[in-house]
């Protein structure tokens, strides 16, 4: 791979062309309102045979969109007695929880950890437990087209409201620190980082890594890669519909979103990451709303980004504001 979206320099400045709807702000308050409507209801069931010496490992569903049921794992590490500061992460693209013994990290540095699975998804890797019943009209297969016809109607409406629901959902623990709560994602999972990061105004920091989800006019003419290109694809065909889906998606932009981040944030991108452009990272980043903000920067990474170098950063980050240090 080579270099292929712009300069360093002009990503640090770069701003992006999506328009934010009007109604944006009260798009999202009626959507967290009716998800609200129903119990939250979260389970925590203890799994008693991982194998796993040194954590506690529960087996989580609570209500997201809808009332519908989503899964999840909650880790603690083994013989805690007292309320943790907690870590709510999402999960990058096509991909599900998976088994708890690869999420390990953040209960070995000491934190609660909550993982949510992604509503429909889960068949591309890691294995997921929690279904999508909702239906759509005509799609491009994969998830970036379904219900894009209507913002009421559109899979990520689901997904960031579960998201929000998750960090409802992790505080509602009593061996949890409300007060102590930071999100975290890759990709797909920076995105609805992002998003939470918007939409619940007391989160302590986010760390959203290489996030899709992001500058939505720039992506989709930029980059061939999927998922981005599902969108393309779908317009290939529906080609009157340019106009609406663009509506659509601008509710979705995690550029509008990050206007309204009110924790430390810390990204990441990678300069050859053609799935999730630099310009779409730097897009929100650049929006973000809150003054204590960093982005690390991997020259020659594609959308691996930095990897286990990028863990290293974010436990030597996180847990300044985890443990009230960094505040």
């Amino acid at each position: 791979m080579s270099l292929f979206d712009l300069p360093l320099d002009e990503l640090r400045s770069y701003r992006s062309a999506s328009v934010e709807p009007e109604d944006f702000d009260q798009f999202w308050s009626k959507t967290l309102a009716e998800a609200r409507t129903h119990d939250l209801d979260p389970r925590f069931e203890r799994v008693e045979d991982t194998g796993l010496a040194s954590v506690e490992v529960y087996d989580v569903t609570f209500a997201g969109y809808g009332g519908h049921p989503v899964k999840g794992w909650f880790i603690l590490p083994a013989g805690t007695s007292e309320p943790l500061p907690v870590v709510v992460q999402f999960i990058g693209y096509g991909g599900g929880r998976g088994l708890p013994h690869t999420h390990l990290l953040w209960a070995s540095a000491g934190f609660a950890h909550f993982v949510m699975d992604t509503r429909g998804q889960g068949s591309g890797w890691g294995g997921g437990d929690t279904p999508d019943p909702v239906g759509s009209g005509p799609a491009f297969p994969g998830f970036m087209t379904r219900g894009i016809e209507d913002p009421a109607d559109y899979y990520y409406r689901r997904v960031f409201t579960d998201g929000v629901r998750a960090v409802e959902a992790a505080r509602s623990h009593p061996l949890v620190d409300a007060s102590r709560t930071a999100a975290i994602g890759i990709s797909q999972g920076g995105g609805i980082t992002v998003a939470v990061g918007g939409l619940v105004p007391d989160l302590v920091a986010i760390a959203p890594d290489v996030p899709f989800l992001c500058d939505f006019p720039r992506a989709t003419t930029l980059t061939d890669s999927n998922p981005y290109r599902e969108i393309g694809d779908y317009l290939n065909t529906y080609r009157t519909r340019v106009k609406q889906t663009y509506r659509t998606l601008a509710y979705f932009d995690g550029v509008h979103f990050a206007a309204r981040g009110r924790a430390p944030a810390l990204f990441s991108t990678a300069l050859e990451d053609r799935t999730c452009p630099p310009s779409t990272v730097f897009a929100a980043f650049n929006a973000y709303g809150h003054q204590d903000r960093g982005i690390e920067v991997y020259d020659f990474n594609g959308h691996e980004g930095g990897g286990d170098q990028q863990q290293v950063a974010q436990l030597r980050w996180l847990p300044r504001y985890l443990t009230g240090a960094g505040r």
